[in-house]
């Protein structure tokens, strides 16, 4: 019986000679999965613009966002200047005037009319309340004819005291003549001499009189309050209709005041400088004041005074201090820093500030110290500098800092070493 499968024992050989061809047929066959189809292709590009768009992504998410700010430019200082130095001692206190007053009447009465408010500018000798004068009044009506009357009086005894002259001349003529007896003319002589006395005695009322209608008047006229001064109302304490007093009375129902006049041009500071540091403080010394309601705002002043008498309880000096710049944004009673600067001599030449300026919101300022953002690129640089003595220009650098820098001007709280930034319209 026979099959197409030929026995084991009957599998032809090839030749030893055939063994590379062997070989090569066993060998698997790569060629055609190593060039991938045409859809293969767009998948995979695909696939990779994915991952590139990924990378992307993640780069600008974690990338840094640009801090938008303003540049300013440091210039540099020329021309001599008086030799002044930087703060070397710093201390707070509050505005004070050296003028002003709480007006107030001189008598008790209702106040009928009030012409100030809050914020009035006033003149010295101005009306700014007028109080009930009806009973005043009617006492100086009443004086004025008391003295009318005794001047009437008056004029009566001096005709009675002619008539009486003339009747002694008389009784003395007849006397000589034996007329008349001595007791006659004795009579005539008591009856002129009463009458002279009793003149003397009107003239007298009529002065009393004249005081009276004086006092009268002076009470009359102090119902009219006027302003002491010129200047600027602050407080307005009382209102038509109410009974005002210099003193306080009727249980807490009568003011004791009308209203507060302040002396603006009277203004100066007044700061508690700690006695350990008192010896830094001179008459004179220039001091650079800055007002907590505007804090960019340098005002040039000087040491008045040292006032003499340290207080116990707090271990400080009082120093009073002129403001050199007068200017109707400075209120009384307004919170304020003082920088007392260096001086050297009097003698000393003057000599070129040295450093650089800046606009003082480009300097984060601490003291005499303070920290500037310098540009690069657009990349920030935190460096510290020196500051020296504030200017009309802005902030003085004396070190730490050369001309021609640029600096970022903008929020402190976001700007910071390496960080990066863009300029904002507007900017140099």
């Amino acid at each position: 019986m026979s099959s197409g499968v030929k026995p084991r024992d009957a599998i032809e050989f090839a030749p030893m000679d055939d063994k590379s061809a062997l070989l090569n047929q066993l060998r698997i066959d790569r060629s055609a999965d190593s060039m991938p189809s045409g859809k293969g292709r767009i998948w995979l590009a695909a696939g990779g613009i994915a991952v590139l768009a990924a990378v992307a992504l993640v780069w600008a998410w974690t990338r840094p966002s640009a801090v938008a700010v303003h540049i300013a430019v440091a210039q540099a200082i020329a021309g001599g200047t008086p030799a002044i130095a930087g703060s070397i001692l710093d201390a707070s206190g509050y505005v004070v005037a050296r003028r002003q007053a709480t007006v107030s009447s001189k008598i008790t009465d209702k106040m009928v009319e009030l012409d100030i408010e809050e914020g009035d500018h006033v003149n010295p000798g101005q009306i700014i309340a007028k109080l009930d004068d009806t009973n005043i009044r009617a006492a100086l009506n009443q004086a004025g004819a008391q003295l009318d009357y005794a001047k009437a009086g008056l004029a009566e005894t001096e005709v009675n005291l002619a008539n009486a002259q003339r009747d002694f001349e008389r009784q003395s003529s007849l006397v000589e003549q034996h007329f008349v007896s001595q007791s006659a003319l004795d009579t005539a002589r008591t009856t002129r001499d009463a009458l002279r006395a009793q003149l003397e005695t009107q003239k007298s009322n009529i002065q009393v009189s004249e005081r009276t209608l004086n006092v009268a008047q002076r009470n009359l006229d102090d119902t009219i309050v006027r302003a002491p001064f010129g200047g600027v109302v602050t407080v307005k304490a009382a209102q038509p209709g109410e009974i005002v007093s210099p003193i306080s009375a009727g249980g807490g129902f009568t003011r004791t005041g009308i209203g507060t006049i302040v002396d603006m041009d009277s203004l100066e500071i007044q700061v508690d400088v700690n006695e350990n540091f008192i010896n830094r403080v001179t008459p004179g010394q220039h001091v650079n004041a800055k007002l907590n309601a505007y804090p960019d705002w340098q005002i040039p002043a000087h040491v008045i005074a040292v006032i003499p008498t340290a207080d116990r309880a707090k271990g400080t000096v009082t120093v009073r201090i002129a403001l050199d710049q007068k200017d109707p944004r400075i209120l009384p009673e307004m919170g304020v820093r003082v920088s007392f600067l260096e001086e050297t001599s009097s003698n000393a030449e003057p000599r070129s500030a040295a450093g650089v300026s800046l606009p003082s919101d480009a300097v984060q300022a601490s003291g005499a110290t303070g920290v500037v953002f310098v540009v690069h690129g657009d990349t920030l640089e935190r460096r510290a500098v020196r500051l020296g003595a504030n200017t009309s220009a802005g902030a003085t650098i004396v070190s730490g800092l050369n001309a021609g820098e640029r600096v970022a001007v903008g929020d402190f709280g976001v700007l910071k070493d390496g960080a990066r930034v863009r300029l904002q319209p507007g900017g140099p």
